[in-house]
């Protein structure tokens, strides 16, 4: 055979097993099975390529187009909203998490009422997480409101802010419920700026709450609410002092006007022109306004002038931690007095506002410890109420703060629905740990899923020991919350403190040091662990 022939032939059986091998490479390259060139989707195939069985998702960051200008457009829809305060993070995901009802009503329209409700175990974060959101509020120009702190929580809170803090108790401070506050100076701004109308409005306002708040006082001290010919004296005897006195009246001058028995005052006492009859009349107005303004039971906290005027342009915490448990009646008539003094001051700052000699401001208004102020007298509730119906005028936002459901179910039949009210009507809801128990009361008035339901009975469970470092554990619901709007899934929540407000928020400062016991005691221990392992 010729050589040339040979050559060729062996050239194309070379061709064809080339083929045939590429062949063979390309279809085990398509199944993933021999090719290194080309990763599969859990990562490189074969000895030594670190192919994955399962593929952890990628941790999610967040930033506005100019902080993260290079990655746009590559970003998709959040899942959570970015509007008001950085609450925290998505416990699932990740993703940060704004929210403040204030931000949500006003700027996100996401809810129809500017209020929250707070629920969870104690010990699980819930103060904490309201005052971020009073900070953050603080740096959007919201002035946070504390009108009663109990424990107290916010006073290094509102220090931090720069804010204002009324100190109240036996010793502590006065809070006078006969002066006007800035109802006078704020009439007459209006007036002349050529707004008569408003200024006369102001004045009223101001005459109902003083008459209303020294009511209020008679009632508790009573434990009845003063009579309707009484009430006519005490308006007309405030008419008398707005009339004659110079200066800021007490409740002392209140007294001298009512022993005095002016002609406004016998006439609506129907006296026929008896003044025995007249003194007859006011004889237990007299006394219970003796027992208000010479120290009885509730003291001599409303008699004297007010010790540190409230303001308006500044965050304002009354902190009221001195008033002792036992203090029951006086604990009451103080929420009340904060009360009406505080939302006096919002009424004024609304009307100068409105007439443009102002600027408009808004108020977080902030009720920890919410089952403690409504159990502390009448009027409270009924105060509560109006403002969870009408915050919406009135330019305020709320935020109450409670243990459980059955918080409320331990309030007289009279207070117990309207409090419910407070849960249906709060523009978001945001629970912490519950007990299983709590379920069906929470599930009747806001819609929890099946899964949010053990979550949130998941994170009321106790503390773990660390046995490795002989120290408690926190409890894992700690900083944990589901915020609720309406009938939409729930949104799970991580709060984490910053440093700044670590050194604000510890309620515990008190444990630190170590107490101290005299020398004498200290041998008595020691002798008696020695008799005992002997």
């Amino acid at each position: 055979m010729d050589v040339d022939l040979i050559v060729l032939l062996a050239l194309v059986g070379l061709l064809v097993l080339m083929v045939v091998v590429g062949v063979v490479i390309a279809r085990a390259g398509r199944s993933g099975q021999t090719d290194a060139t080309r990763p599969t989707g859990r990562g490189w195939v074969g000895p030594g390529g670190g192919m994955s069985t399962y593929v952890q998702p990628p941790a999610e960051w967040r930033g506005t187009t100019v902080q993260v200008c290079g990655l746009w457009p590559f970003a998709i829809g959040a899942g959570t909203p970015m509007v008001g305060v950085p609450l925290g993070r998505h416990i699932q995901t990740g993703a940060t998490l704004c929210c403040d009802p204030i931000s949500w009503f006003q700027r996100a329209k996401l809810i129809s009422n500017p209020s929250l409700f707070v629920l969870g175990l104690p010990g699980l974060g819930k103060s904490t997480l309201v005052a971020r959101m009073a900070t953050g509020l603080a740096g959007y120009g919201v002035m946070p409101l504390v009108l009663g702190d109990l424990r107290p929580d916010y006073v290094e809170v509102i220090k931090a802010l720069g804010g204002q803090v009324i100190r109240l108790g036996r010793g502590r401070g006065y809070l006078n419920v006969l002066d006007p506050g800035e109802a006078k100076e704020a009439a007459e701004r209006l007036r002349k700026a050529g707004h008569p109308v408003q200024a006369g409005e102001v004045l009223e306002d101001a005459h109902g709450r003083r008459l209303a708040m020294v009511s209020a006082l008679l009632t508790i001290l009573r434990k009845s609410e003063p009579s309707d010919v009484e009430e006519s004296i005490l308006d007309q005897a405030l008419r008398v002092l707005d009339r004659n006195f110079d200066g800021i009246p007490v409740l002392a001058d209140l007294l001298a006007v009512v022993q005095e028995g002016p002609d406004e005052l016998r006439h609506v006492a129907v006296d026929r022109g008896d003044f025995d009859e007249y003194q007859r009349i006011t004889r237990g107005l007299e006394a219970s306004l003796i027992s208000l303004s010479k120290g009885g039971r509730l003291g001599e906290m409303f008699s004297r002038q007010t010790t540190n005027p409230m303001r308006m342009d500044a965050p304002v915490v009354y902190d009221i931690s001195g008033l002792g448990e036992a203090e029951a009646d006086l604990r009451a008539a103080t929420l009340l007095a904060c009360w009406s003094n505080g939302f006096a001051t919002v009424n004024i700052a609304n009307v100068l506002a409105d007439a443009g000699l102002e600027p408009r401001r808004h108020y977080f208004v902030i009720m920890d410890e919410l089952w403690r102020a409504l159990r502390a007298g009448n009027g409270i509730v009924d105060r509560v109420d109006f403002l969870t119906r009408l915050n919406r005028q009135v330019g305020v936002g709320t935020a109450m703060i409670s243990h459980t459901m059955a918080d409320l179910n331990a309030l007289p039949e009279e207070d117990r629905m309207k409090a419910k009210g407070f849960v249906e009507r709060a523009g978001m809801v945001i629970c912490a740990g519950l007990p299983y128990k709590e379920m069906p009361e929470l599930t009747s008035v806001v819609p929890f899923s099946e899964a949010e339901q053990e979550l949130l009975t998941g994170w009321q469970d106790p503390p773990a020991w660390d046995a490795a470092t002989a120290r408690e554990v926190d409890p894992p619901g700690r900083g944990k919350f589901l915020v609720k709007v309406g009938s939409r899934p729930g949104i799970p929540v991580e709060v984490k403190l910053t440093e700044a407000e670590r050194a604000i928020r510890d309620t515990n400062q008190r444990w630190y040091e170590q107490s101290r016991i005299g020398r004498r005691a200290l041998r008595v221990v020691e002798e008696l662990v020695e008799e005992s392992a002997s």
